[in-house]
């Protein structure tokens, strides 16, 4: 059986919290201490009542332990946040402080500073003094400051100032798990697909991520070996046998495979799902069966598989092993997904695993397949899209599976939902299984046979569409697209889908158009979109993706999220205020990686 603890062996980052007071005594701070320090409690109240960590628990927050008047003070701060593992902070104050006394002066550390609107002390002034001295330092903070006046001593979080507290506390505490992590690329380049040929520079300098490699041939020593808990092994195929209902095959009879063969293929993928798993995060059951080294695994939070061809050209192909390891359970009960990338595409990888760490769910691996306009529609199928969807769709489907909680079979509030683990139910868990068929794999694509995963998405999930692309002299640049999954009849969903492979899991996207650039219409947006693939996560999340590029120092080269959302740190508006975009551009030029 496979140990359910030992994932989470590793301390999550804690958020710190500043409160910053003026330090000027006999009057002056002795009437704010209390003030200041009950902002910081209430600041920790409200993330730790709200944020979770991807196991399910609680963020857990630290409180400086005195309120910080000078540099002696931001010193002890800095060293119980050293010692607690604090890796994002936020300076909270009502009034004025000592701005580069009192800042947190760590370059990597994500940081925010809220200067309480309230005319009695004036801590917006501090607020703009202090984030003047991040800017003149080169060390980028999030400044937030609240719309409306507030009285003093209100213990009250406006809810704009909640807003920019949860949603840079989100990107911080990704960017902050992110660091020291692995990616671990199993494989290498597939098919001259260059998101698999893995950057390092991206990795180590702007994630603070380092790179670990494993040929294919390991899966093939550990099958042959039998490196792989029996007992689990036996549980997942029973399992699957109960569980995982093999469709139809579309292999011209004369090439299909036998009974004999599907069978084990089926074993074999299992096992393959087994190993990869244990390749990322280790297994201490494997130190009990005396393969100690393998036990350990690699650290890593994302993988990726080359697959094709080197491997699907002989052995079945690895669709089921992404699926089942990007769904969020498998034959062990409800868990947090395993984010494999299809192809070893590292730079969708890392776009699934923003939106992983963003929201706690499992993440749409696909192909950025077709755009489908509303005359072509009509044409080969005489139906008018309408609704959502009026305006032309994006065909998204890839013979690399997607999470079976792309099934759209979850539910909140009574809408179609891709949800964290915790929250997912076992009626859930059964509608996604019987949502999805496992289709003997195309031979004409994949000659060493498998299992490719087909469901449609059920459409009315808000989603967003994400990708990382790489440019030279530029480096990484993010672009979303936040839209709609969107229902077709069924004649008409299979008249598409078929013109296509039929055997892969489909999801018909709508884009929110703006009217403007890269979202006049969804042309533009399929026309624009950067590569082959793009990550969908549940959510319109593009406005938590912008934020955590913005630490990251990604530049946003293409989004349709409106510019009240966006949240940035202030010193991006010394680099303009007329064009946000170039401004992102040339602010993330300037400071460099977070990790430089």
């Amino acid at each position: 059986m496979a140990y359910s603890n030992h994932r989470w062996n590793q301390d999550f980052p804690k958020i710190g919290i500043r409160p910053a007071i003026d330090g000027r005594r006999k009057g002056i701070r002795e009437s704010l201490e209390e003030i200041t320090m009950n902002m910081a409690k209430a600041v920790a109240a409200l993330l730790s009542e709200t944020l979770k960590y991807p196991n399910g628990e609680p963020v857990e927050c630290v409180i400086a332990d005195t309120c910080i008047g000078g540099v002696a003070e931001a010193a002890a701060a800095a060293n119980k946040f050293s010692k607690s593992g604090v890796g994002v902070s936020i300076t909270v104050t009502p009034c004025w402080c000592y701005g580069t006394e009192t800042m947190d002066m760590d370059p990597s550390t994500p940081k925010a500073i809220w200067g309480f609107n309230g005319t009695e002390r004036p801590g917006a002034v501090y607020l703009a003094a202090v984030l003047s001295g991040h800017a003149q330092k080169g060390i980028p903070a999030f400044g937030i400051y609240g719309k409306d006046v507030q009285d003093a001593g209100s213990a009250d979080i406006p809810q704009d100032v909640q807003e920019k507290l949860l949603r840079f506390s989100k990107a911080g505490l990704a960017a902050a798990y992110m660091k020291g992590k692995s990616y671990l690329a199993i494989g290498s380049v597939s098919m001259g697909i260059a998101g698999s040929i893995v950057n390092e520079e991206l990795f180590q300098n702007y994630l603070g991520m380092r790179n670990e490699y494993v040929d294919m041939s390991e899966l093939v020593r550990r099958i042959e070996e039998e490196i792989f808990d029996p007992e689990e092994y036996q549980l997942a195929l029973n399992w699957v046998k109960e569980n995982c209902a093999e469709g139809p095959d579309n292999n011209p009879a004369a090439i299909q495979t036998t009974r004999e063969r599907k069978d084990q293929d089926w074993e074999t993928v299992v096992k393959m799902s087994m190993i990869v798993r244990d390749l990322m995060i280790g297994n201490p059951r494997l130190a009990d069966l005396e393969f100690g080294e393998e036990a350990l695994g690699h650290n890593a939070i994302l993988s990726g598989f080359q697959g094709q061809r080197h491997w699907t050209d002989h052995f079945p192909n690895g669709d089921f092993m992404e699926a089942i390891l990007n769904t969020s359970f498998d034959w062990n009960g409800k868990r947090a997904p395993y984010l494999v990338a299809t192809e070893n595409d590292s730079l969708n990888g890392v776009a699934m695993l923003f939106g992983n760490l963003l929201t706690n769910t499992a993440q749409i691996f696909a192909d950025v397949r077709t755009y489908w306009s509303p005359d072509s529609v009509k044409r080969v199928t005489g139906h008018t899209l309408s609704g959502a969807a009026k305006d032309g769709i994006l065909h998204l489907i890839n013979s690399g599976p997607a999470a079976l909680d792309g099934t759209g079979e979850q539910s909140r509030d009574g809408q179609p939902a891709m949800k964290p683990y915790w929250e997912i139910t076992d009626e859930e868990v059964g509608k996604c299984l019987k949502a999805t068929s496992w289709r003997p794999a195309s031979l004409e694509y994949f000659r060493g046979g498998g299992y490719s995963s087909d469901f449609l998405t059920k459409g009315g999930m808000p989603v967003t569409m994400s990708r990382i692309n790489l440019v030279k002299g530029l480096g990484p640049v993010l672009q979303l697209a936040e839209g709609y999954s969107v229902d077709l009849p069924e004649d008409v969903h299979k008249t598409l889908d078929d013109r296509t492979d039929s055997t892969w899991p489909t999801t018909w996207f709508a884009p929110i158009l703006t009217g403007e650039g890269s979202f006049t219409d969804v042309y533009s947006v399929m026309d624009n979109w950067g590569s082959n693939h793009g990550s969908i996560s549940y959510g319109h999340i593009g406005a938590d993706l912008i934020t955590l590029a913005a630490i990251l120092r990604i530049p946003v080269s293409m989004h349709n999220v409106a510019k009240e959302q966006i949240f940035r740190p202030r010193v991006w508006s010394n680099f303009g205020t007329s064009d946000p975009e170039g401004a992102d551009f040339r602010a993330c030029s300037s400071f460099g990686p977070l990790y430089k």
